[in-house]
């Protein structure tokens, strides 16, 4: 992957669950940003646990069931891929979502480790009555530099507000990963060897207890 679209990736594992909210905000939240506040607290609250967070495999198990509940992999896989998706077998349909959601997850517990120290402002949210789609607005905050504007793309499924996209100062994340799947389909020549591939990666990552092997 390459080097910036992997900064908008962590930045969407950090955004999406890792920061705390500023105080005071809980209450006046609507059910969208209640979602992703949920998550935040839960995981902050394990970033306090040095011990913890040295452990990778912890991590990576603690993270998964966190993020789960709060996240559409199923939307998510079906938009990265785009057009492919439709022509793709069940088989390689349900092997993209597992390993695509594993890369997700190694993503996700490298940025627990890492980030630390953000904080999140919720914009002001308007729904309509029953509406099943939101996009939240935040901002994201740290000590020395400027606010980064983060739009989420959410989804009522079920019940359950998830999280299928996320647009960091404009840059969205599925449009980003389908560019980079559709070329290595066209360069590998099939979106099956791709996803042996991205096997591959993730088993070695996970082997090695790192979130190395990022793409």
């Amino acid at each position: 992957m390459k080097a910036k679209q992997y900064t908008v990736f962590v930045l969407f594992a950090v955004l999406l669950g890792f920061m705390p909210m500023t105080k005071g905000m809980a209450a006046d939240l609507l059910p969208p940003q209640q979602a992703i506040e949920d998550a935040s607290t839960k995981l902050h609250a394990k970033l306090q646990d040095k011990t913890f967070a040295q452990d990778f495999v912890q991590v990576t198990r603690f993270v998964n069931e966190v993020i789960m509940p709060h996240t559409d992999f199923d939307r998510i896989s079906a938009l990265v891929l785009g057009p492919i998706w439709k022509t793709a077998t069940n088989d390689e349909r349900a092997r993209f979502k597992q390993e695509f959601q594993t890369l997700l997850i190694r993503t996700y517990s490298r940025a627990f480790v890492e980030f630390r120290d953000w904080t999140v402002r919720f914009l002001p949210l308007e729904m309509e009555p029953g509406a099943t789609k939101a996009v939240v607005k935040t901002e994201v905050l740290q000590p020395g530099i400027q606010p980064v504007a983060v739009n989420y793309r959410m989804v009522q499924s079920q019940g359950n507000w998830k999280a299928y996209d996320i647009m960091i100062e404009g840059v969205s994340l599925v449009t980003n990963y389908r560019t980079t799947f559709t070329n290595e389909v066209k360069t590998k020549g099939s979106l099956a060897a791709v996803i042996d591939g991205l096997a591959k990666r993730n088993a070695e990552a996970l082997a090695s207890g790192t979130t190395a092997s990022r793409s």
